[in-house]
């Protein structure tokens, strides 16, 4: 198989879809593998250490996309990228299409098979989109905490509190694997976190986190009262594959203090607070009723050496079948299939509504 790992050019996405350690293994299994001239700097690598275990390096993206036929990429493709596509190709990456249905039109449109990482799902759960779900969890916290100096614009709310001054509040949608992340570093600070979610298991696991963590079944009444008093507000929802369902109004959003954040790591699919929407690294945050909103799509490109790492280690035994072109008989990487041969495959986007413009 012919693989290529094309440099991300999202802003500020400084992630790589293979480290070298992981090219090496589908070099070693017999299959050809390009990189694009400079795709891993950003995270560390160089392209010696690529080429250092087979890997050949091209200059470009068009010489790329002409090459390859099993794209590696981490961000779904924007831009210029889309008119290198061809129906001949496998693009496996993050795509996110319920929230982009001008690219899922453009997708079919070019006829390719476009696998999605978020939805490549086993009886375990989704395991190429955990590694990426741990880090946002944790990121969102971080990057929360830092919002909430009054320099950027918060309340002047330590976390962490103080004997005199009290905790921090941090109230956090979805107890999945970016909702249990958050609750980690929040409770690790010493804030008071309260987690909403609805499977058992997961609230019970996070209980053990400590008596300053509070795990609550998802009632609408229960959330409403968390939010107007919330300080950090991290939207952590997942329905996989599709549109995430909006859990806070605007309304409510109106009812919190002012300076206070909102982080809503499943903007990328909609998002679960009705006044986010999609922003970059370059200008990430935004202001609703005196509520910061922080709304950037690929919170992981911030830490893309450790990002990087983790999702290789993910993906690399997904990529060998795949490139083995045996892998139709594995149900997760079917399931993973969105759109294939111009049709929509994943049942998740079936019946979404397009805009008329884009039909």
């Amino acid at each position: 198989m012919l693989v290529g790992i094309p440099r991300e050019i999202k802003p500020l996405e400084g992630r790589v879809g293979l480290v070298p350690q992981a090219c090496g293994e589908l070099v070693h299994a017999g299959h050809r593998v390009f990189l694009e001239r400079g795709a891993g700097e950003a995270s560390g690598f160089s392209d010696a250490r690529y080429a250092a275990v087979g890997v050949e390096i091209v200059p470009d993206a068009e010489a790329l996309y002409s090459v390859a036929r099993l794209l590696v990429k981490v961000k779904e493709p924007v831009g210029a990228e889309l008119d290198l596509l061809r129906e001949d190709h496998l693009l496996f990456s993050f795509l996110h299409l319920a929230a982009e249905p001008a690219l899922l039109k453009r997708l079919q449109k070019i006829g390719l098979t476009a696998i999605a990482f978020e939805t490549v799902e086993t009886a375990h759960g989704l395991p190429l989109l955990a590694p990426m779900s741990d880090i946002a969890g944790r990121l969102s916290v971080q990057i929360g905490t830092t919002l909430l100096h009054r320099p950027q614009g918060g309340k002047g709310v330590l976390l962490g509190g103080l004997p005199a001054a009290g905790r921090g509040r941090v109230v956090i949608l979805g107890a999945g694997n970016a909702g249990m992340n958050a609750a980690v570093v929040a409770a690790g600070l010493g804030a008071e976190v309260t987690v909403f979610g609805i499977e058992r298991q997961q609230l019970l696991a996070l209980r053990q986190l400590g008596a300053n963590v509070t795990a609550l079944y998802a009632y609408a009444q229960q959330i409403n009262e968390a939010v107007r008093r919330a300080d950090l507000l991290i939207g952590a929802v997942l329905v996989t594959g599709a549109r995430t369902p909006h859990l806070v109004s605007a309304e409510q959003v109106a009812a919190m203090e002012p300076g206070s954040v909102i982080i809503d790591i499943s903007v990328d699919q909609g998002g679960c607070i009705e006044t986010i929407r999609p922003t970059t690294y370059e200008d990430p945050t935004y202001s609703v009723s005196g509520v910061t909103h922080f709304g950037v799509t690929n919170m992981p490109g911030a830490v893309p050496r450790s990002a990087s790492l983790a999702l290789s280690a993910s993906l690399i035994p997904y990529l060998l079948l795949l490139a083995s072109g045996d892998w139709r008989s594995n149900s997760a990487l079917r399931k993973g299939v969105n759109v294939s041969a111009g049709k929509i495959v994943h049942p998740a986007l079936s019946n979404l509504q397009l805009p008329a413009q884009i039909r």
